[in-house]
């Protein structure tokens, strides 16, 4: 029986690659390198700000340390002004705790970037356990920390479900022991996503509230 669901954040809860582009680009101006493109940072996000970063810059860069610690410190100070959530969103997942269902994020994104633009658009304590990069555990899609959410709520990975819009998500899912769906308005195709394992879709909230309510 379903018991709590496991969010990614960037493309999933909200849409942040605006805000991601600007960050990136302005570290990468500082240091003298080009800009980025939207279409670019999307194929560049879900597997953590320094795979970012390091695609961002030409190959071998020496300055990969440099420009990622900047990207960092700047986007965890960001306003997100160009961030937003995604439709009929908050509708979901009210509906959702009204279940009894427990809310988690597990993402790549820094821990403090993480709860910086989560605070901005939900209430304190919405979510029962935010999970990003701190350096504890690896990047999804290893299950380490998809796997820690699930201890620190008293559960089993198998009644936990992982949504997100990524290769990484759907990977997780498995390597977790977790029921995985792949939503379809985040920054990869059903192809990309069927590629990593995915079988379970949805194109919207609503659709992923019928079934995530059939699974629990």
């Amino acid at each position: 029986m379903l018991k709590a669901v496991f969010f990614d954040l960037d493309g999933t809860l909200l849409n942040t690659v605006p805000d991601i582009q600007a960050c990136v680009n302005a570290s990468l101006e500082k240091f003298g390198y080009p800009a980025i493109t939207y279409e670019q940072t999307c194929s560049y996000v879900g597997d953590g700000a320094k795979l970012l970063i390091e695609r961002a810059l030409p190959p071998a860069c020496p300055d990969l340390d440099a420009v990622y610690e900047d990207f960092r410190v700047r986007f965890a100070h960001d306003p997100a002004e160009r961030t937003h959530l995604y439709p009929d969103e908050k509708e979901t997942l009210a509906a959702l705790k009204e279940r009894g269902l427990k809310l988690a994020v597990i993402t790549n994104k820094p821990q403090d970037a993480a709860e910086a633009v989560l605070a901005r658009f939900f209430p304190a304590d919405f979510f029962d356990f935010i999970g990003g990069d701190t350096g504890m555990f690896p990047c999804k899609p290893d299950p380490s920390l998809a796997r820690y959410a699930a201890l620190r709520l008293h559960l089993a990975p198998a009644e936990c479900a992982f949504v997100g819009d990524g290769e990484p998500d759907a990977r997780v899912a498995i390597n977790a022991g977790m029921c995985g769906i792949s939503v379809l308005w985040g920054y990869r195709t059903r192809a990309q996503l069927e590629g990593a394992g995915a079988t379970r879709f949805a194109e919207s909230f609503p659709a992923l509230q019928k079934i995530l309510e059939k699974l629990s």
